[in-house]
């Protein structure tokens, strides 16, 4: 009998990938959050495919009272940020573009929550999407989070439950290669923060996914509007 494992699953490209490296070894039950940002349609339809695929269980978790205290272009008027490819790299332009998207707390919130699904099914493993490129912009991505974290649940669940991120080393070039490696239906994934059928090709999102492919040198099946 396999070990439970709950994965934390937006439907995007780094969630998929993280969650195709357990999904053999474990019984995954796939949790997806609704926070009122701009691309739930899209988040929803991926991870339901996502979830269809692999023929695992998915529920979606109601967290609008996070986007009604959030002022982030993802789930607000705010204009959502158009990048230059140059910008992908300037750590100062970068970190303009992540400060407009942040969402205040997401992850501390998203895995508390994924905590509490996993005390109560009794699964050992919670796998999330964190990677090494967002963590530049992103501190709710990084190692030191995630060690953190497992510090935290450590003294503060009476269960045995690990965060595991198995891209928290990667670019997005090394999250494609694992993908690929996992047999993982990428294409089945929606990365782009707009919410628009295809994906926009201009977000800070769309961009990082492109350049992922290419320098990966694997083929790119996702529709791009530019």
């Amino acid at each position: 009998m396999k070990d439970k494992a709950i994965a934390v699953l937006s439907g995007g490209l780094d969630s998929t990938v993280a969650m195709s490296s357990y999904i053999n070894d474990y019984d995954v039950y796939a949790i997806t959050f609704d926070y009122g940002q701009k691309a739930i349609k899209q988040e929803i339809k991926a991870a339901e495919n996502i979830c269809k695929y692999y023929n695992i269980p998915h529920t979606i978790i109601d967290l609008k009272w996070l986007g009604e205290i959030s002022n982030s272009a993802l789930n607000s008027s705010n204009e959502i940020p158009t990048p230059k490819d140059e910008d992908l790299d300037n750590l100062e332009k970068a970190q303009e573009t992540a400060n407009a998207v942040w969402v205040p707390g997401r992850n501390i919130v998203f895995t508390a929550i994924a905590t509490s699904f996993a005390e109560s099914i009794g699964a050992s493993k919670i796998i999330v999407g964190w990677d090494y490129e967002e963590a530049n912009t992103f501190p709710d991505n990084s190692k030191e989070f995630l060690e953190s974290f497992n510090n935290l649940l450590k003294i503060g669940s009476p269960k045995d439950i690990e965060v595991v991120a198995p891209a928290i080393d990667f670019n997005k070039e090394d999250i494609v290669k694992l993908g690929a490696k996992n047999n993982c239906p990428m294409e089945l994934s929606y990365s782009c923060y707009t919410g628009n059928d295809k994906h926009c090709g201009v977000c800070e999102s769309c961009m990082r996914r492109k350049r992922g492919f290419k320098k990966a040198n694997i083929k790119d099946l996702t529709e791009y509007e530019q």
